[in-house]
């Protein structure tokens, strides 16, 4: 790293114990010259406090300033909380086109709020051509990472036939299984296609739950 990369590193670390242990003024001090010559963790952080107020006053402009600098720089979290800037008009003049350019820079990155947040984008054709199809495909990826809305979303495309097959049974499946991991609204979805199916259907996408948990939501 050489004698510059240590000392970022030193501060960053002081910074980032100050702002764990809710001392945030420190954190913050730490962090500023760091952001301001380049670190992209201490950009990203710095939008973060911006956004939630701490240590410092609420402000999305701010946020939004350090966001992108951020997302400029490849930063997968900072580049979904850009689209999601962009998409509510938080700091900025709200924009679904450039929205979605953000999500998906940080989609392609794996992150799973994104995908998630890309799937609902396509399924409402919020920014984009509205495509069910491509809003599964995203669904998916979020929801065999974990994502519990993009497992509640999915089933929903499941129970209206929406870019898959209709099928109640892979619908209950998804809602149970995003009940499971602390979405309510699985468990009231999972709940209203319970009246649509038999107690066959309904004991097999139980099952089928509870393998792919075991599988860890993957090839479900």
């Amino acid at each position: 790293l050489g004698s510059a990369g240590v000392s970022w590193s030193a501060d960053y670390q002081k910074g980032l114990t100050a702002f764990l242990s809710g001392d945030y003024a420190t954190a913050l001090r730490e962090w500023k010259p760091l952001a301001e010559q380049g670190n992209v963790r201490a950009q990203y952080n710095l939008g973060a406090m911006y956004e939630k107020g701490q240590g410092v006053l609420q402000d999305d402009k701010t946020a939004m300033k350090w966001t992108r600098l951020a997302a400029k720089q490849g930063h997968a979290i900072a580049q979904s909380n850009l689209g999601f800037m962009y998409d509510k008009g938080r700091g900025v003049s709200q924009d679904h086109k450039t929205a979605v350019k953000w999500t998906r820079l940080s989609a392609e990155q794996g992150h799973a709020s994104a995908q998630s947040n890309l799937g609902l984008m396509y399924w409402n054709g919020q920014g984009v051509p509205q495509d069910y199809k491509t809003a599964v495909k995203w669904y998916r990826l979020a929801a065999e990472q974990g994502d519990a809305d993009a497992q509640n979303n999915l089933g929903l495309m499941y129970d209206e036939g929406k870019g898959v097959l209709q099928d109640y049974v892979y619908a209950h499946m998804w809602g149970n299984i995003a009940a499971t991991n602390g979405n309510k609204r699985g468990m009231r979805f999972r709940d209203f296609v319970d009246k649509k199916m038999t107690p066959a259907d309904i004991s097999a996408a139980q099952k089928l739950a509870r393998e792919c948990v075991r599988k860890k939501y993957k090839g479900c």
